[in-house]
């Protein structure tokens, strides 16, 4: 169990997390109530209107059950509309409201901010080769 540490996978995931921590104690401080999650999903929405709950979840690499939870509290905080085409009632198409979309023009400096700051003495160089890197992993898992 010391070795835990000396795997790249136990760094891929401790960076991860502190990196979300730090972007939610940033949108905490700027004032949102809203979570790094549900900012990605407004985000997905946002680049496709009318977009499927289904597709959202893969674009966020969360499971469904998780991104209809989401979906409901986007719902209620009304940042969110959800819809059910006549075409195929068992589809849901999601939009941004315009008060989901107004809390992505404000969260979207915080978000530039949070991230250059987390970026800091990193050069291009090394994230296009971390970017490649990370990139064979997930090929080599992608089955």
């Amino acid at each position: 169990m010391s070795d835990i540490g000396k795997t790249p996978f136990y760094t891929i995931e401790r960076a991860i997390k502190m990196y979300r921590q730090f972007a939610q104690r940033r949108l905490v401080a700027a004032g949102s109530s809203i979570t790094v999650d549900q900012w990605l999903v407004l985000n997905a929405i946002e680049a496709e209107p009318g977009i499927q709950q289904g597709t959202v979840a893969e674009m966020v690499f969360k499971d469904k059950a998780s991104i209809a939870r989401m979906i409901d509290l986007l719902v209620e905080a009304q940042l969110v509309t959800r819809t059910i085409p006549q075409e195929d009632r068992r589809s849901v198409s999601l939009a941004l409201t315009r008060k989901g979309a107004k809390q992505l023009t404000l969260l979207a400096p915080v978000v530039k901010d949070y991230r250059s700051k987390a970026l800091k003495g990193v050069s291009a160089t090394e994230v296009a080769a971390l970017k490649v890197t990370l990139d064979k992993l997930i090929s080599n898992c992608d089955e």
